[in-house]
């Protein structure tokens, strides 16, 4: 796929399925999203994301730059409605964004989730990500409910 970043130059972007060797740059860029985290640390976190199945984390990869997003997606079957599909986490490069990497890796989530039976996806977008909240909007998602969320440290 071809991008045309704001000077007017063309740039090449794949989306794949990331690999382990992906960690580092995963990394990196989680904690551009606010999730600090180690190569390392990036690595045990692919390598635990199974069954293949259930989860699907895809990467925007430009020859030029490498690397430069990636969104999870995972199944969740639900008691309280029709199975669909989570966006867990996506994110593209500072000085990457607004080029179309971003709605390229929701696409490519949205096509894992309609393979694997899910009849819509949803994603969580802290308050304070309104660029973030206007994406999704412009990506045909609708806000339908404001929540807390609550954490507990086992």
């Amino acid at each position: 796929m071809r991008l045309t970043t704001s000077n007017g130059k063309e740039k090449k972007l794949k989306i794949r399925r990331a690999k382990s060797a992906d960690a580092p740059r995963i990394a990196v860029l989680s904690g551009q999203l606010g999730y600090p985290a180690t190569a390392t640390e990036m690595r045990k976190r692919l390598a635990g994301i199974k069954p293949a199945l259930q989860h699907a984390v895809f990467v925007a990869d430009s020859p030029e730059d490498g690397v430069i997003g990636w969104t999870h997606v995972s199944k969740q079957p639900l008691l309280e409605a029709e199975i669909r599909a989570e966006v867990n986490g996506l994110v593209v490069a500072e000085g990457q964004r607004s080029l179309g990497a971003g709605a390229l890796l929701l696409a490519a989530a949205e096509d894992w989730a309609r393979k694997h039976g899910c009849k819509g996806v949803s994603v969580r977008s802290n308050v304070i990500r309104e660029r973030a909240h206007e994406f999704y909007e412009r990506n045909g998602y609708e806000h339908y409910k404001t929540q807390k969320s609550f954490r507990k440290p086992l």
